[in-house]
């Protein structure tokens, strides 16, 4: 049992912190939040010192293996290289506060394996497994030289180790979806409609049919869980609404009638603030700059409809291919102060984001305690932050400099306390 004292508590729903607070942790479990009362006797006691507390940080669009290896070993490499740097890289994850990650394309399974047995340093994973795309869609990688295909043709390569997969038509959806979900995803992953860092297709084109869409969701029932999709533009957007896929990821380019769909029908909008700034994505592919110049310049206007319709928001990084940048995972977080106070982007990262967690139902992977909270029989993911995020919200963006205690499941990762 740990008891740590002298804390000002942010709960991840309350803007007003809990004063000189005690937390006890049990196990991996948080049991007993108190003031004034005594520590619980055996307890090892740390001193807060007056420090806050918040939630572990939770980032609802990450890409385990995605984030961590140049776009040229992507192309060149082998899955053993993007694994191992996706492997080393989610300590780091976890060294900047973020004690939970829904990943939303890739082959995390063996990370997240090892992480959850304790052999690795790293983030909960909710894993969506390999993203589905369409055949000249958003996942769609292969060089140009490998269509027209024929029935016999084997898998290129990055489909058959399942850091990617294509499926057209609704006999062959089906089939992907029960191989993803017998995996071990806990939601899925699709391509709804055109993106940037693929080659073949345009933003405005809309991928899938709404029979193919309609395919994915169903088995996705059958599996009690859900489907979530890529998708800039309106028209793609409405489509996905209508065949009940329940998160839209990214939507920077949308309008307000569809955010009121969204609304409407209870669909999230799962937004990265991506902004051509400093740490804008940088793209070899002329056409690629183009399309992320013309998606990043819908941002601020998507945010700041999306808060007036009132759809509920999700907070995500989608941080690609440098690990330099995954750095800045925790930066990306402060850049919502553009668009929501402190006590908003601290409540999206935790409890708001934990809330779209839940909608895996029976395959959400932690199941033992609530995430997101910080509550009695709550998991025990915790950070001490020398300052107040609730007044500074610049704090979460250099995390080895201000967290001065980590801790995930009830294991303490990082101790810097004086």
């Amino acid at each position: 049992m740990t008891a740590i004292t002298n804390v000002n508590v942010f709960d991840g729903t309350s803007e007003a912190l809990v004063e000189g607070a005690t937390v006890t942790v049990t196990g991996n479990l948080i049991s007993g939040i108190e003031v004034g009362g005594a520590v619980p006797e055996g307890a090892t006691v740390i001193d807060g010192g007056g420090r806050t507390m918040i939630l572990g940080l939770i980032d609802v669009h990450w890409h385990t293996l995605y984030c961590c290896a140049a776009q040229s070993t992507v192309v060149t490499g082998d899955i053993l290289e993007v694994a191992i740097r996706g492997a080393n890289g989610s300590e780091d994850t976890l060294m900047r506060g973020f004690t939970t990650v829904r990943d939303v394309g890739g082959n995390p399974f063996a990370t997240k394996k090892m992480i959850d047995a304790g052999e690795l340093v790293g983030p909960r994973i909710q894993p969506s497994g390999p993203p589905i795309g369409q055949t000249g869609g958003h996942f769609d990688y292969r060089p140009y030289q490998a269509v027209p295909t024929n029935p016999g043709d084997s898998q290129w390569y990055w489909y058959s180790v399942g850091l990617m997969a294509m499926a057209d038509g609704v006999d062959e959806v089906t089939r992907r979806t029960r191989e993803v979900m017998r995996m071990g995803a806990s939601q899925l992953k699709i391509s709804g409609g055109g993106g940037v860092s693929s080659v073949y297709d345009p933003l405005d084109v809309r991928q899938y049919t709404k029979a193919e869409l309609e395919a994915f969701v169903e088995v996705a029932d059958t599996y009690n869980t859900y489907v979530a999709s890529h998708i800039f533009t309106d028209e793609a957007a409405q489509i996905a609404i209508e065949a009940s896929i329940k998160s839209i990821e990214h939507g920077l380019l949308m309008s307000e009638d569809t955010l009121q769909m969204m609304k409407e029908n209870d669909v999230w909008l799962s937004i990265q603030p991506l902004l051509d700034d400093a740490d804008g994505f940088s793209f070899d592919d002329p056409v690629s700059q183009a399309k992320w110049i013309a998606v990043t310049d819908g941002t601020d206007e998507i945010y700041r409809l999306a808060k007036q319709v009132g759809v509920k928001i999700a907070f995500g990084t989608d941080i690609l291919f440098d690990p330099a940048l995954a750095e800045r995972q925790g930066a990306f977080l402060a850049k919502l102060q553009r668009w929501f106070s402190p006590f908003e982007t601290l409540k999206m990262a935790t409890s708001i984001n934990a809330e779209l967690l839940e909608l895996s139902g029976p395959r959400h992977p932690f199941q033992e305690g609530p995430l997101g909270v910080i509550a009695e029989g709550a998991y025990a993911d915790l950070i001490l932050v020398d300052g107040n995020p609730l007044e500074d919200i610049d704090l979460v963006a250099d995390p080895h400099e201000n967290f001065d205690l980590i801790m995930k499941d009830g294991t303490i990762f990082n101790y810097s306390l004086d």
